[in-house]
């Protein structure tokens, strides 16, 4: 399957926090069941807040009101669509992205 096939045909007008919330609720955690990519994670919020993390430059929620999906910005809901786009193309290193959210929360 590749993996454009998994977009929805209109995504591109689709909503940047919609877009967000499809690609790490139901395209991310697809691949990671159906494809062998060796990405570390394969649930939706793990995505989420490596993605969020990585836009924010930090915790997440030190930088946007709970729940995210509500309080992102136009500007952090489209880096956030163009950082799973790119970790779906393998153009971003989720291994790496997931090492650098893991070390701002203490836990690498």
């Amino acid at each position: 399957m590749e993996q454009q096939h998994l977009f929805d045909d209109d995504a591109k007008d689709t909503d940047p926090v919609a877009r967000y919330l499809e690609l790490t609720k139901v395209v991310m955690p697809t691949l990671a069941r159906e494809q062998k990519r060796g990405w570390p994670v394969r649930f939706d919020h793990c995505f989420q807040r490596i993605v969020l993390d990585n836009i924010c430059g930090g915790v997440w929620y030190d930088h946007v009101d709970r729940p995210a999906y509500r309080h992102l910005n136009n500007d952090q809901a489209q880096r956030a669509v163009s950082l799973c786009e790119d970790i779906i193309a393998g153009k971003a290193d989720l291994a790496a992205l997931n090492r650098q959210s893991l070390a701002w929360r203490g836990k690498g």
